[in-house]
């Protein structure tokens, strides 16, 4: 059948558009999409049946990745209304496969070039797209279950709890299958950025003995761990510096299994997590030494004094803290570039209410607001491209399990999720920053400033 067949009347459009129809329309769509493409022999974009799902590590004849979209109904829902998140939700509602490289398939997505498409073409999408979607059904055979729905005032104390646990409680079946053996949730420290067999187990542990060593830990010494995770930090640090470690957590499963973890290692007399706000630290009293480590993305732009104030009141006078987060890229980023392609999806699906600043931001807020004095800047963005990468690879490899563990659902989002913030630190649109920060001593004369650097 012709692909312009003048359009019909108002209630003919109304019905179901018949399947050889459907299907030549869907063909004439994807033909379209390809000439889109900066780079279509690298990624490349295919109409299938469905059958095949979830090749991982297929044949790619030569190309990064292959976009496999499951049949005209599956094209329908992909292209009209047009969304910025239209083609991830497609992925993780099974419209549409991706093998091989995710990252590549995003890039591509991202670079869609209009320009390469003529006027009539792009009319002819539109057109295409309107008459598919007529008699397309609103969802496939499964449903996104998996939305954050977060009420009440952004980053009150309940409503940051919601947030933690709906990013955190997936499973920790799930997270072993990607995280190294310690459950580091957080960017790695690679000897080599560049070396793509770099093992994941030793460049976190290499993480973790930097953070020791920026807070100068010894024997004895109380350590506060702000956002612990499954208690990585803490463990170690009373395993190779025999400190006494506290770790906070809003997620109740991180901290039960925080302190299994600790038992099963002979550790629980010397390191503990609990379930509290950082908000709530009083209670704990102070400390040596204080570090958070991946938490201070969920804080929130207009709570960064108050994060940074309680990591003064925490640490003793003359103590460290140290801060390690992702941040936006500021003056390096891409021109055209804002560093949140994904920030509807990740919102949506991921993090919810994640909030990223400028490192100088930060700096600004804990000198300047608070009263740190800063001892040291790290940045550390090509070290977690290389974690993601190697997460991804993990994951990949062991597909089925993650699915067994966590669903179809969750499979997919985080291997959609890891790909494009690797995408984001790779590009530079994306940093991680270590801040080594120090709390003046008693009398307000500054802390001891080592030549760096001392580790």
């Amino acid at each position: 059948m012709a692909i312009d067949t003048p359009v019909d009347t108002i209630d003919q459009q109304r019905r179901a558009v018949p399947v050889d129809r459907r299907t030549a329309l869907a063909r004439a769509i994807v033909a379209i999409l390809r000439q889109a493409i900066p780079d279509p022999a690298r990624v490349r974009i295919e109409l299938d049946d469905g059958a095949v799902r979830s090749g991982l590590r297929s044949d790619l004849g030569g190309a990064a990745a292959r976009v496999r979209i499951h049949g005209p109904d599956a094209v329908g829902r992909l292209i009209w209304p047009i969304t910025p998140d239209a083609l991830a939700e497609g992925f993780l509602r099974d419209d549409l496969d991706i093998d091989g490289d995710v990252g590549a398939a995003i890039a591509a997505g991202q670079s869609l070039n209009p320009r390469a498409v003529g006027a009539s073409d792009v009319r002819r999408l539109l057109r295409y797209g309107l008459e598919l979607r007529r008699g397309t059904p609103a969802a496939s055979g499964r449903l996104l279950t998996r939305s954050a729905r977060l009420r009440g005032p952004r980053h009150s104390r309940a409503r940051d709890l919601a947030a933690v646990r709906f990013h955190y409680d997936v499973g920790e079946d799930f997270y072993r299958l990607l995280l190294d053996r310690r459950l580091a949730y957080s960017c790695a420290y690679f000897e080599r950025p560049d070396d793509p067999t770099a093992d994941l187990d030793a460049a976190q542990e290499a993480k973790l003995e930097l953070i020791c060593r920026k807070l100068d830990l010894q024997p004895g010494q109380r350590l506060l761990d702000i956002g612990c995770g499954w208690g990585s930090l803490i463990l170690y640090a009373a395993e190779r510096h025999g400190v006494q470690a506290i770790g906070v957590t809003l997620s109740e499963r991180q901290a039960t299994e925080a302190n299994r973890r600790a038992a099963e290692a002979g550790l629980a007399d010397r390191a503990r997590a609990e379930v509290r706000d950082y908000r709530d630290l009083a209670e704990l009293g102070t400390f040596d030494a204080v570090a958070s480590v991946g938490m201070f993305e969920h804080v929130g732009a207009d709570h960064l004094r108050s994060y940074f104030t309680a990591a003064w009141d925490a640490v003793a006078p003359g103590g460290r803290f140290l801060n390690h987060g992702i941040a936006t890229a500021g003056r390096r980023r891409r021109p055209g570039s804002d560093g949140r392609q994904n920030a509807q999806f990740v919102e949506r699906y991921v993090f919810p209410d994640g909030e990223l600043v400028p490192v100088e931001r930060a700096i600004s807020v804990a000198r300047d607001e608070v009263g740190f004095e800063l001892l040291d800047v790290q940045l550390l963005r090509p070290h977690y491209a290389l974690t993601l990468r190697a997460w991804v690879d993990r994951l990949e490899r062991s597909w089925d399990a993650a699915v067994a563990a966590a669903g179809d659902e969750v499979a997919r989002t985080w291997r959609l999720y890891m790909s494009g913030a690797r995408l984001g630190f790779e590009r530079g649109d994306l940093d991680v920053a270590q801040l080594l920060l120090a709390r003046p001593l008693a009398d307000g004369s500054p802390a001891t400033r080592p030549l760096r650097p001392w580790w």
